[in-house]
């Protein structure tokens, strides 16, 4: 086991889209990243390479180190990657174990990954098995995940060792990465909208269970973005943005969110836990 000399964050579905983002923008920053991928390892080589790049190429932001008092962290943030399906028990367990095996610890997770249906249908013909998939992924994954992290930090077992979170500038965090089908109804991808509202649920609640342990958790709401996840309705949404649908009238960017993602991190929310913050170009703001 070496311990990391940065703060490690664990980022899940960071191989590509918005988790890329964040890996990218907390390794310019100068945090180390475990780089969580499902099944595209070339992608998430590639996050990786870009991560060591922008280290290289930023200026270090964290506020502390794990360092023992009067040592100083002379190497940089580090960087690995681990595949596992967080819709799935034994990988998340497994996920947990080796990057604290890796690094050392984990100070900081970030529940990013998620998926869209396979086939957008209405609500009337979707299918149970879709259903299931969707919300193995972006619900009970996350949620479990969790979970696993913060035993370990509580000490509950798993041959953790008894202690507080390890800390990035006033404890531990956590940050759900949900989305505005939290609350904005998608006809044609319920599952999708039931599984983000779920996870704004998550947020709180772990938000209210760990706030006496110093630990924050947030829930970052991002909009309309341009991911892979959204190639195939582009076009569609390239008008609605051009027409005011959002009031920045652009596309979000993968960046936007890590950049949220970042000030959390760095403490500058530090009495904001449970917040839900917009990454959405002013799209959640009714209008008459």
């Amino acid at each position: 086991m070496a311990e990391a000399s940065s703060p490690v964050v664990l980022v899940t579905g960071a191989s590509r889209g918005l988790g890329r983002g964040i890996a990218v923008t907390l390794a310019r920053a100068g945090y180390s990243v475990a780089i969580n991928y499902a099944s595209n390892s070339t992608a998430a080589d590639e996050t990786l390479e870009l991560c060591r790049q922008a280290a290289r190429e930023g200026t270090p932001g964290v506020t502390g180190h794990r360092r023992a008092a009067g040592q100083l962290a002379a190497a940089g943030p580090e960087f690995a990657v681990f595949q596992a399906d967080i819709g799935l028990r034994d990988d998340r367990e497994g996920l947990v174990a080796e990057v604290w095996d890796r690094f050392g610890g984990i100070d900081a997770l970030v529940n990013n990954a998620g998926i869209g249906p396979a086939e957008r249908l209405d609500i009337t013909e979707a299918t149970e098995a879709s259903f299931e998939a969707v919300l193995s992924t972006n619900l009970t994954g996350p949620y479990f995940l969790t979970q696993r992290v913060v035993r370990r930090w509580l000490g509950l077992g798993e041959g953790a060792t008894p202690a507080p979170p390890r800390r990035i500038a006033s404890g531990g965090k956590i940050v759900f990465v949900s989305s505005i089908s939290a609350d904005t109804v998608s006809l044609n991808r319920g599952e999708y909208c039931v599984s983000k509202a779920g996870l704004a649920m998550a947020s709180k609640l772990w938000a209210v269970r760990l706030a006496e342990v110093g630990v924050q958790v947030y829930e970052v709401r991002p909009g309309i973005m341009e991911t892979d996840m959204t190639k195939r309705v582009k076009a569609k949404y390239d008008e609605l943005i051009a027409e005011g649908l959002v009031p920045q009238r652009r596309w979000g960017q993968p960046e936007d969110t890590g950049r949220l993602v970042r000030a959390i991190l760095n403490g500058d929310l530090v009495f904001s836990s449970g917040a839900v913050i917009y990454a959405d170009g002013g799209f959640h703001i009714s209008r008459l």
